[in-house]
């Protein structure tokens, strides 16, 4: 769970940055493909290319490519349809789909798990809600395709470790094989920014430049890494939890540092259903998932 609560906070200082240096002056593609070729650069010095078999880093690549590449398009064209506060609203149902991946890749469905995913998203929603534009329906559409994508990537590495990472955990622990997982995200970056990239809109201050570095070294290579391997040692419904914890954490670096407007009402209000429904999951719904289905705690959990 550290590890979910540190990138939390690693990404909400994040998300200012880009929203008070980057946006509307530095091409979005050229952003994304900045970040993830940074992060590459972090993470290719320790992949262990003669001992990783093909199929699992095919298997990586694809993750990297759907979660970051993928998701990445989706989002970013989401906001030529919606305003900055819709896009952040439609982005809270990210838990739901998180929870019903994971059960329908395990064939079975867990409904505490959807309920307390339901109360994250509620206590999201509580925050960030604003009323909302009557055409709205291709922007809606697009911000879920961002979660689908981010939801499928998350529960896919998870899965994908507890398959391939029990059997070769000694051989190849996860830094030594999340090199592909951001190589398969540049791959698909990369074709964005040919395609749709305006090399005229570079970063033009040392500002934006030391912002690109700052996102793409820790939010992006440090980060994504730390929270799919958090993902691996929690269960899917802290998983799903944590995905709205953002929100309030965003909230409160925006307000602290930026001095943004804040209706502290509703944070408190918000923040304080997604971590009862955190409360409720890890105290109450997790035992007894485990004795319903005979699981044991994830091996690492510290």
């Amino acid at each position: 769970m550290a590890y979910l609560w540190f990138v939390t906070l690693l990404w909400a200082f994040s998300f200012s940055l880009i929203g008070v240096y980057l946006a509307g002056h530095v091409d979005n593609y050229f952003s994304v493909f900045s970040r993830v070729l940074l992060a590459s650069l972090v993470f290719l010095p320790f992949i262990r290319f003669s001992r990783i078999p093909a199929v699992l880093a095919g298997k990586l690549m694809l993750i990297g490519a759907v979660q970051l590449g993928v998701m990445y398009f989706f989002l970013y064209t989401s906001f030529g349809f919606l305003t900055v506060p819709e896009v952040v609203l439609f982005t809270v149902f990210t838990p739901i789909y998180i929870t019903l991946l994971y059960d329908l890749l395990k064939r079975r469905f867990t409904l505490w798990y959807l309920v307390t995913a339901v109360i994250a998203v509620t206590g999201a929603v509580v925050i960030r809600y604003n009323q909302v534009s009557h055409d709205f329906v291709v922007g809606f559409v697009l911000v879920q395709g961002a979660n689908a994508c981010f939801a499928i990537g998350q529960v896919a590495y998870k899965y994908l470790m507890e398959k391939e990472g029990a059997a070769r955990r000694e051989l190849l622990p996860q830094h030594a094989v999340f090199g592909y997982f951001y190589l398969g995200a540049l791959v698909v970056s990369l074709a964005g920014l040919l395609v749709w990239g305006d090399l005229n809109r570079l970063p033009t201050t040392p500002v934006q430049w030391g912002v690109l570095l700052w996102l793409g070294i820790a939010a992006s290579g440090i980060g994504y890494f730390l929270w799919n391997k958090g993902a691996t040692i929690v269960d899917q419904g802290a998983l799903a939890i944590m995905n709205n914890a953002l929100v309030p954490a965003g909230l409160l670096v925006n307000l602290l540092i930026w001095n943004r407007d804040v209706d502290l009402l509703r944070l408190a209000a918000g923040g304080a259903l997604i971590l009862m429904a955190l409360w409720f999951n890890e105290s109450w719904v997790k035992p007894r998932v485990e004795a319903q289905y005979g699981l044991s705690a994830p091996a690492g959990r510290a």
